[in-house]
């Protein structure tokens, strides 16, 4: 799998790519070109037929924060039933969705850090599923490998076979079949133990069941997990009502309200991949923030904590936060994927890849009362560049502060500590006969070991991509050590567990490998690559 490192493609690596995609073509020089400029996003854009509202009139809600069923000294434990329901996404529409407990977002999970939780999931959707915890530190078992599969009641199909991609026509991966000796299935329902032995952090929960992870987020299997500890509670950052979590993701319509995406397969229960047009992954035209569409929160005039989740499928973001007469407010960045920063980090805007979460701490204090403070796109254009939207509603009072100095727990890798150095190349190719996305030029196979490491053994990793790919680790976080050959950008501060690889970019990450033994995965997260081939095994042994 390893491949020779380089800051940017060789020529090999360029006519490598393939070309089928529709946004890279089959000539070296073309696709070269195409790589050069460094387009805003990878994918092709659905249209909605729906009437769409304006923005910034839908109130913006706040995902419910679940209850335990029941708690003692050492755990608590927790419900949640997938079930298909509706919802009112659009002003006047009912849109069905697929969700966690009824509602998208799903529920969030509130957890302290040590303490351990437990969440047995009820399967009562028409498809398999498998829940993954993105970011958490989690057991081989419980982190919801793709043929981990909870099986809905009369599922048929043999528990250690997986349909895969046909690739017969050009439109799939590519991937047949696919057998899994190792695959541990439960019927109905399965628990999933978090420990929480991590730094406080904003998570996220989602479907990752095998071929089939792009349409079940897509059709609302997302919710937020956040882990707390005293120390940060310590801090005097904005906190209750000024703690905003806040869950962006693009959706499309048809006319009625229901979301529309290029299945090849709409029913999700056999054949996986997505039309022709959208195989480089499909982005919506309608913006959704915590579910609702361009929405608006009436809030005071002071800081505000907001902790962005980009729970896309493929859309990438760069975000201001803009006053009516055009000035952009400070983003204040105290955290990343992993936690705290180790001090505080302003931007003007943000790049947000798919899987990314961003901390920030946003002061309305300079803003009229009565005006609006604008979440934009930079990245957009029409209205996939409206965000949300703030409505100072009130003067206030506030007695926040963004410390200097936020954590001293972060890891303290160097260079030096690596005991071996690992290539990967994340780009397009073929695969019996289909278009997919490979690693290393393999596509994914479940019974392959791809990377064995030794528990606590520390490791670089040089990743290079031909076009986005939001590189995803599971149980490690890890820091990024250079950016083509360059030092990162500041935004690349603090522990990632989500790396955002540009157009011809490659990356150094540095991470240790402890924590616990067995099956884990790492793979692009743009949701469409990762069905399409685009994920590897990682062993800890």
């Amino acid at each position: 799998m390893p491949e020779p490192h380089s800051n940017g493609l060789t020529r090999r690596q360029v006519l490598g790519i393939g070309g089928a995609f529709g946004l890279l073509t089959t000539t070296g020089l073309a696709t070269a070109a195409t790589l050069a400029r460094r387009p805003a996003t990878t994918g092709g854009q659905l249209r909605s037929t729906a009437q769409l509202p304006p923005p910034y009139q839908v109130p913006l809600p706040l995902p419910a924060v679940l209850k335990p069923v029941s708690t003692d000294g050492a755990a608590d434990r927790y419900e949640i039933v997938q079930r298909e329901t509706t919802a009112e996404i659009l002003p006047g529409l009912r849109t069905p969705l697929w969700t966690y407990g009824g509602s998208f977002p799903g529920p969030t999970i509130e957890a302290r850090r040590g303490r351990p939780v437990t969440v047995t999931h009820h399967n009562e959707l028409p498809v398999p599923t498998a829940v993954h915890l993105h970011g958490g530190r989690t057991p081989a078992e419980s982190d919801g490998y793709p043929t981990d599969l909870v099986l809905p009641a009369g599922w048929p199909q043999a528990p250690h076979t997986m349909p895969g991609m046909a690739g017969t026509d050009g439109h799939g991966g590519g991937m047949g079949a696919m057998t899994d000796p190792r695959a541990v299935t439960t019927r109905l329902k399965r628990d999933y133990t978090f420990p929480n032995d991590q730094r406080p952090t904003l998570l996220w929960y989602h479907d990752h069941r095998m071929d089939f992870t792009a349409p079940a987020i897509w059709r609302g299997l997302a919710g937020l997990y956040i882990v707390r500890d005293d120390a940060e509670d310590a801090l005097g950052l904005p906190a209750g009502p000024r703690e905003i979590p806040l869950m962006i993701a693009d959706r499309a319509f048809t006319a009625d309200g229901a979301l529309t995406y290029p299945s090849l397969d709409p029913t999700l229960r056999e054949r996986p991949g997505v039309t022709e047009p959208y195989v480089a992954g499909v982005l919506g035209d309608v913006i959704l923030v915590n579910g609702a569409p361009w929405p608006v929160h009436e809030t005071d005039a002071a800081r505000h904590r907001l902790r962005l989740l980009n729970a896309s499928n493929a859309r990438h973001y760069e975000l201001e936060a803009r006053t009516e007469d055009g000035r952009r407010l400070d983003l204040v960045q105290i955290g990343a994927d992993q936690g705290l920063l180790a001090a505080p980090v302003t931007h003007q805007s943000l790049p947000m890849a798919p899987a990314e979460r961003h901390d920030l701490v946003v002061d309305f204090a300079s803003a009229p009362v009565g005006s609006l403070v604008r979440i934009v796109n930079r990245l957009g254009s029409g209205r996939t560049r409206d965000v949300m939207a703030f409505r100072i509603a009130r003067p206030a009072t506030d007695d926040s502060r963004i410390p200097p100095a936020l954590t001293t727990d972060l890891p303290d890798w160097h260079r030096e500590d690596a005991v071996r150095t690992r290539d990967f190349a994340f780009r397009a190719g073929r695969m019996n006969g289909g278009h997919g996305w490979l690693i290393g030029g393999r596509p994914f196979d479940p019974a392959r070991p791809d990377v064995t490491v030794p528990l606590g053994d520390t490791e670089i990793w040089r990743l290079i991509a031909d076009v986005h790919h939001p590189v995803h680790l599971h149980l490690v976080g890890f820091r990024i050590l250079t950016r083509g050959g360059k030092p990162p950008l500041p935004h690349d501060a603090g522990l990632k567990d989500t790396v955002s690889l540009r157009p011809g970019e490659s990356a150094e990450i540095i991470t240790r490998f402890d924590g616990y033994r067995g099956r884990y995965l790492f793979h692009c997260h743009n949701a469409e690559h990762e069905d399409m081939g685009m994920m590897a095994n990682l062993e800890v042994v």
